[in-house]
């Protein structure tokens, strides 16, 4: 797997690239070296070309600024049960400052009564950040789990208007 490492104001955001496609990211508000780490931990071993790093820094970017970046196209996934890729798929139908809860993204893909294991699905995302996990919250209210910590979670919801 290639990769590229981004900065951005939320810190830094690596990408893993397989056959030009997005399939992993992580987001850090620490040192550079610490995204790298958690790229090789993630399989990535080699630096992308600079003409595609550049693509993928304006796509992280423009999405992260808020722009109507579709990413779509270039997301996939590994690995991943059929359930748990049925999950991340729901959260792709998240719009950008809304939420919703687990138990919406339990009906959506056919589980109802399955929050919970649509949680450990949720947790499981290979690309937080795009493939918008933060968007989902308990159906209490509360803000749920997020592997990126809660503030990180705060911080991204209310950049997208969903929190005050």
């Amino acid at each position: 797997m290639n990769y590229v490492l981004c900065e951005t104001d939320l810190g830094w955001v690596g990408v893993g690239l397989e056959g030009g496609r997005i399939c992993a990211t992580t987001l850090s508000r620490g040192r550079r070296e610490q995204a790298l780490e958690e790229l090789a931990r993630l399989g990535a071993s080699e630096p992308a070309s600079e003409s595609e790093a550049a693509e993928v820094r304006g796509l992280i970017r423009g999405y992260v600024e808020g722009q109507g970046v579709d990413l779509g196209r270039r997301i996939g996934f590994r690995g991943g049960t059929p359930f748990q890729q049925a999950v991340w798929r729901a959260l792709l139908e998240i719009p950008r400052g809304e939420t919703r809860s687990y138990a919406w993204v339990a009906r959506r893909v056919g589980r109802p009564g399955a929050a919970r294991a649509v949680g450990q699905a949720v947790g499981a995302n290979p690309l937080p950040l795009l493939v918008p996990c933060h968007r989902v919250v308990a159906s209490d209210g509360g803000l749920g789990g997020f592997g990126g910590g809660l503030e990180m979670k705060r911080a991204l919801l209310r950049r997208e208007g969903a929190l005050p």
